[in-house]
């Protein structure tokens, strides 16, 4: 059965490797004490040598507290992640990415959103 939305870059790199594990513990985002997201039912991502990366789902996050930005990427893998800031703060622009519509391979990401860990502070258990 072929993907009516494959990610090109495992077709280019078959060996390139992305595990998704539940993280099985409670999950807190924040940035200078004030709480961005919350979450018992986060996703761990494991990338290649990348660091782990944890995605919370929407519903955990507090997007009032936050604003789109303009800026977009691509991974062949994932698909287009879109960023936001935190709105009226000076934690600079694109502190949490999402793939809003992830590549098939990588779907289970759809509705869960990444924060730069060297920005925010992400407690975890």
């Amino acid at each position: 059965m072929s993907s009516a939305n494959p990610a090109p870059g495992f077709a280019k790199y078959p060996d390139h490797k992305i595990t998704l594990e539940s993280l099985g513990k409670p999950v807190s985002v924040s940035i200078d004490g004030v709480s961005l997201a919350r979450s018992d039912d986060a996703i761990l991502l494991r990338e290649g040598t990348y660091q782990p990366v944890v995605y919370v789902p929407f519903s955990g996050i507090e997007f009032g507290k936050l604003a789109r930005t303009e800026t977009s990427t691509h991974c062949p893998f994932k698909g287009d992640a879109s960023y936001w800031r935190v709105s009226g703060g000076n934690a600079g622009p694109d502190i949490m990415w999402s793939y809003e519509n992830p590549y098939d391979d990588m779907a289970e990401i759809k509705g869960y959103a990444a924060f730069d860990g060297d920005r925010v502070t992400i407690d975890v258990g």
